[in-house]
């Protein structure tokens, strides 16, 4: 009898605490992406981001950030533009129709945290890293990159193709 107690009284605690782990994951409702090409001072954005992340606030370093893009979705506010930049010469929408972000390591920093992992964008993995900070419901992130370090030359000197990334995420429980 005290066996069956025993049994039953840490199976309903493994099952509590499961349940409490799964109630601190909060979801990403929406995201925003602006960009910032900044030798052309063209800023744009990018939507339709899908993610299958799981963000734990508590404990963000055991969080995973997974996401992607539609290329398709690119705006600068001048359509010629934005379709030229979907062409071959640049993001290939076409054989290249999404652009992915996979998490690989994350650590706290003394105001938010630094999320690290692989962007491929135009068939080219890199690592990068976003610092986010947390802004009411929401997480923004920042990095800076170089186009050119995914195959998209806009300008001929690397320097040249510099291009700031705001992420903003809205969180959901």
């Amino acid at each position: 009898m005290r066996v069956k107690f025993i049994l039953l009284l840490v199976i309903g605690l493994s099952f509590f605490s499961g349940s409490l782990q799964a109630q601190d994951q909060v979801s990403i409702a929406s995201a925003k992406i602006n960009f910032h090409f900044i030798s052309k001072d063209v800023e744009g954005s990018l939507s339709g981001f899908e993610s299958s992340s799981k963000i734990y606030p508590d404990r963000i370093t055991e969080s995973s950030f997974k996401g992607a893009i539609q290329v398709e979705t690119i705006k600068t506010g001048n359509f010629l533009r934005d379709w030229s930049l979907k062409s071959g010469k640049y993001f290939d929408a076409d054989t290249y129709p999404t652009i992915t972000f996979e998490s690989t390591q994350i650590t706290k920093t003394s105001n938010g945290f630094t999320v690290t992992g692989t962007l491929t964008l135009k068939g080219t993995a890199k690592t990068i890293s976003f610092n986010f900070t947390e802004q009411a419901s929401k997480l923004v992130g920042t990095t800076t990159l170089f186009s050119s370090d995914f195959g998209i030359d806009i300008k001929k000197e690397r320097q040249d193709n510099k291009v700031d990334v705001t992420l903003t995420l809205d969180l959901s429980n």
